[in-house]
């Protein structure tokens, strides 16, 4: 089985850069993409690790905006919302299904 890629168009103020993601973060990244302005959630998008995979993306030079949202229940207190505000075009993501 090969890992998961995707392929990407990172758009910045006068230049654009094509990179290549792998992996768990790739996932998170398509999942950024995907959804758009309503962001991902550890609650909505279940992972082992959103804040790695933002923190990685971020050091990739990424903005991705962490807005703290509470929440009730049986373990009632906050969770961060991850909303993708760079430009960023998927060009290609490979499908190992």
């Amino acid at each position: 089985m090969t890992k998961y890629k995707i392929t990407v168009i990172i758009v910045r103020e006068n230049s654009a850069a094509t990179k290549i993601f792998c992996g768990r973060v790739a996932w998170a990244l398509n999942e950024l993409i995907r959804v758009g302005e309503r962001g991902v959630t550890p609650i909505t998008h279940p992972a082992p690790r959103w804040s790695a995979y933002i923190h990685i993306l971020r050091g990739e030079g990424l903005i991705i905006e962490t807005i703290h949202e509470k929440h009730g229940g049986r373990f009632p207190g906050t969770h961060g919302r991850y909303i993708l505000r760079s430009i960023v075009h998927l060009v290609h993501a490979n499908d190992n299904d």
